[in-house]
């Protein structure tokens, strides 16, 4: 595809990553230069948006910018922005040598049901002029009218490999230095979400060398190491030294409460205890951040969660 003006770059669906199984199905419907609606649903950062926007620069060609419209639901929320915007969009005849127009709503699941009520009506009304993409993280707030009207694509977090295939590339087109390790931790850091990773290697590279280190201090993340070395002290009954460990850690990297709790719940997995103990743990943390989200002293609820790990350590629980 070639770029048809200076403002865009081109768009295809080949430079999208770690979704092989939708980015085929969609190829098809652009050979086909038909599709019908499209619900994607899925995380942050796995593609949504790139995707529909890909699929309009392939299917509507030169024309794409005349033919396509964005509208971000989560601003444009009510059902004036339907029965306006949206229709007055879908009802007018496309410019050009293309089959139809394509609105795309981004953040579909923040319209409120009388808008998607209003929606469902409108998208069956002007099929022959006007597809609709709807993309949302959750799937369950779009009402089953307009999930019945559309062809539904769940995007998963990308995998490992694919995430360091395209951080990698991005590093080597930009001459970022880098380490192995520091790609590994921002995939365990971003846990998928690759608009999270590219934001990352983008800030840590603007202090020089990439590194597993410098990845953790932008993130504001303790290392898991570090975690799970605190949680072992605590069950092998050293709690002052866990408690005194855990704060340093929270000062240094700047940690919230919530921030350190969901992190002890992640080294849960990791400890060498009975799994009936690690139940116990859990339900034992969500309490805690439970009490945090509801404006208890933070640090009184770190010392409380440790003093837990120290009752499994000591056997007096499961």
């Amino acid at each position: 595809m070639e770029i048809w003006t200076e403002k865009y770059r081109p768009r295809v669906l080949g430079e999208v990553v770690g979704q092989d199984e939708i980015v085929s199905r969609l190829k098809a419907f652009v050979k086909n230069r038909n599709m019908p609606h499209l619900l994607f649903a899925g995380p942050a950062g796995t593609g949504k948006t790139t995707c529909a926007i890909c699929i309009a620069a392939e299917l509507l060609g030169e024309h794409w910018n005349t033919n396509f419209t964005e509208l971000n639901a989560s601003d444009e929320r009510g059902i004036n922005t339907v029965r306006t915007k949206v229709k007055d969009f879908a009802r007018t005849k496309s410019i050009g040598d293309v089959p139809f127009k394509i609105i795309l709503l981004d953040e579909a699941d923040a319209l409120t049901r009388e808008a998607q009520q209003a929606l469902r009506r409108t998208m069956e009304k002007y099929t022959h002029t006007c597809r609709f993409i709807l993309d949302c993280n959750y799937s369950s707030k779009i009402i089953g009218p307009i999930q019945s009207r559309a062809t539904i694509f769940r995007f998963k977090p990308l995998k490992e490999k694919d995430m360091l295939q395209y951080l990698r590339r991005i590093a080597k087109s930009e001459k970022i230095d880098f380490d192995s390790a520091a790609l590994k931790a921002i995939y365990a850091v971003s846990e998928g979400d690759c608009r999270q990773a590219v934001n990352l290697l983008q800030s840590a590279a603007a202090s020089g060398k990439v590194t597993s280190d410098a990845i953790y201090k932008v993130a504001s993340m303790a290392r898991p190491s570090e975690i799970l070395e605190i949680v072992k002290t605590a069950v092998n009954g050293d709690i002052i030294s866990a408690r005194s460990k855990i704060v340093d850690i929270m000062l240094e990297y700047g940690l919230s409460a919530i921030d350190t709790i969901k992190q002890v719940q992640k080294s849960v997995w990791d400890l060498k205890i009975p799994d009936s103990a690690k139940v116990y743990l859990l339900d034992k943390i969500a309490e805690y951040e439970f009490r945090v989200v509801e404006g208890s002293d933070p640090y009184l609820q770190i010392e409380a969660m440790l003093a837990q790990f120290y009752k499994v350590g000591d056997g007096k629980k499961p």
